[in-house]
């Protein structure tokens, strides 16, 4: 139910609500109404953009709306994107779950094709949970690189690496000692899921830059979660899921003194 409600006493009727109405469901006669509530997106943009709150829609009202803050300015926002780094080194400690619960309920406001928000966050919030992990997956590799049954080319070589350094020196080159994992997938029937996915997962990297926490796109997990499906299962993400990408995170033990120097970007202007 949309419950799409204009408070009269406050409506100025100037037709924001309307104009910024993405699947154009709203109409102005005297007041604005909802001519299809099957079409609605849930975006609430007719919500925000009321300059009176004379709107409310799927139970929210401007009276419990967060009050008006401080966005980070250009600078900040600049220096977040350029000091952020892959971290490969992290403290074997737990960040604390109220904020990691913080952390994903802020990601959820993500943007996603057609307002699907069909995302689901696969959390580790325990460094134990981890543990066994690792050891799971290293374990699973090296019955396949025994058997000779590691796939050939590049995913060879980087798992195959990976045992050899797990079993010759106790180095976990695919988890890198990472207390946390953020895993996205998209059950059937989202729209736009590969890129709602990694729209996500971007989003909780900066997200998580600000708090001071380190991450890393786990390429190498997602190359052992394609020829281990059994991990699927003790990670507890549906079989019908599509998986979107692996994140490890937590507090770095390393401390990075200055941001690297990339660019020009590579630009295709037209004018």
């Amino acid at each position: 139910m949309i419950d799409f409600n204009i408070d009269k006493d406050k409506c100025i009727q100037c037709g924001e609500c309307a104009a910024d109405c993405p699947a154009g469901i709203i109409a102005m006669d005297e007041f604005p109404a909802m001519t299809d509530e099957g079409r609605c997106y849930r975006c609430q943009h007719c919500y925000t953009v009321c300059p009176t709150g004379a709107v409310s829609i799927l139970g929210l009202t401007p009276e419990g709306s967060e009050p008006a803050k401080d966005l980070p300015s250009p600078a900040q926002m600049t220096d977040l994107i350029k000091w952020r780094r892959s971290v490969r080194r992290y403290r074997d400690e737990n960040v604390p779950a109220a904020l990691i619960d913080e952390l994903v309920n802020t990601t959820c406001h993500a943007p996603s094709g057609v307002n699907a928000q069909g995302v689901v966050f696969t959390v580790v919030r325990d460094k134990a949970f981890m543990d066994q992990l690792r050891r799971e997956t290293l374990d699973r590799l090296g019955a396949l690189a025994d058997a000779g049954r590691l796939p050939e080319g590049i995913v060879s070589q980087y798992l195959g690496f990976a045992v050899k350094a797990w079993r010759t020196a106790g180095k976990d080159a695919i988890f890198r000692g990472a207390p946390h994992m953020l895993l996205t997938s998209t059950p059937p029937g989202v729209p736009c899921a590969v890129q709602d996915a990694h729209i996500a997962l971007t989003t909780f990297e900066l997200l998580a830059s600000s708090h001071g926490l380190g991450t890393l796109w786990d390429g190498m997990f997602m190359m052992a979660l394609a020829i281990c499906p059994q991990l699927r299962e003790t990670l507890r993400i549906p079989a019908d899921h599509a998986i979107g990408y692996a994140m490890l995170f937590g507090r770095p033990d390393v401390q990075y003194h200055r941001p690297v120097k990339r660019g020009p970007a590579t630009v295709n202007i037209l004018e």
